[in-house]
């Protein structure tokens, strides 16, 4: 999930609304609030521990998505793959996933 996701989805679940949240962040203003949570704008490393304070989460947890997009043992493709992965419904991503399964063991049986 992106950060501006977890952003949303934290916030709802908390109750709070974009102004609850700049009020809680140190030179964060409504604007730039709502920048991070439309995916406009990044928030800061002090920015980042107060949001995690706010929120009453590990800064690691509204870094996680941020993290995996610069592992750099992932290809394009694996990023392209999660990327749609993601967009699925649940139905959607049990097919996929069984699939994926299915053509993995293909793969490894023949190379025995």
């Amino acid at each position: 999930m992106s950060i501006d996701q977890t952003l949303r989805l934290l916030a709802k679940a908390r109750g709070l609304s974009v102004t609850d949240i700049a009020t809680a962040i140190p030179r964060a203003g409504v604007a730039t609030v709502s920048a991070w949570m439309r995916g406009d704008k990044l928030p800061g490393r002090e920015q980042l521990d107060a949001l995690a304070k706010a929120f009453g989460v590990p800064a690691g947890a509204l870094l996680a998505e941020l993290a995996s997009t610069l592992d750099p043992a992932r290809t394009k493709g694996e990023h392209d793959l999660l990327a749609a992965y993601r967009a699925l419904n649940t139905r959607q991503q049990g097919a996929l996933l069984e699939v994926a399964r299915s053509m993995a063991g293909t793969v490894q049986a023949k190379r025995k």
